[in-house]
């Protein structure tokens, strides 16, 4: 027998009393590992310690093989209710007529109710890097418009020669 997922089954139980549950999920009380282990060959299954740090540890009487594809299964099903969350990025210029930025909001609108992070980058070229403490009304201002949807997540702030905001969906 071998070890997988440090999950330990039949002879490698030293432990001298361990809690045992039957096949179907019944307490059979607090016995020896030997007496357990002969009550677990006389079923023809395995016993198989499923909480070692418990006092005393817990040993379920089943077979492992089973155990095993249980626990895959149990696995798989945390992964689906999982959602990762993306950071979309928009980026804008300091220049940006009303329009366009209109348009921007309304695809930060489609991103944000889909459930991901906003990344909204105001890009400064050449001579624009002169006008900074101005162009921040522009991030306001998007952040602004989507208020009803979206909370700033992180504020404003300049890294290079672009400012970034993150904004996330409200809850």
């Amino acid at each position: 027998m071998c070890i997988i997922n440090e999950v330990l089954i039949n002879e490698q139980i030293r432990d001298k009393e361990v809690r045992v549950i039957s096949e179907d999920g019944e307490q059979l009380g607090i016995m020896t590992s030997k007496e357990a282990l002969k009550m677990a060959q006389e079923a023809g299954v395995d016993l198989i310690k499923i909480a070692p740090t418990a006092k005393p540890p817990v040993c379920k009487i089943m077979d492992y093989g089973k155990y095993k594809f249980e626990q895959v299964k149990r696995e798989k099903e945390s992964k689906k209710k999982q959602k990762a969350i993306e950071v979309k990025e928009i980026r804008l210029s300091p220049n940006i007529d009303t329009n366009d930025l209109n348009t921007k909001v309304n695809n930060a609108r489609k991103f944000l109710s889909k459930g991901d992070k906003v990344k909204v980058t105001l890009r400064f070229r050449g001579r624009e890097l002169a006008h900074v403490d101005t162009s921040k009304a522009i991030l306001e201002q998007f952040a602004e418009m989507l208020s009803d949807v979206a909370v700033i997540d992180k504020p404003a702030k300049f890294e290079g020669r672009s400012m970034i905001m993150f904004l996330t969906e409200k809850r």
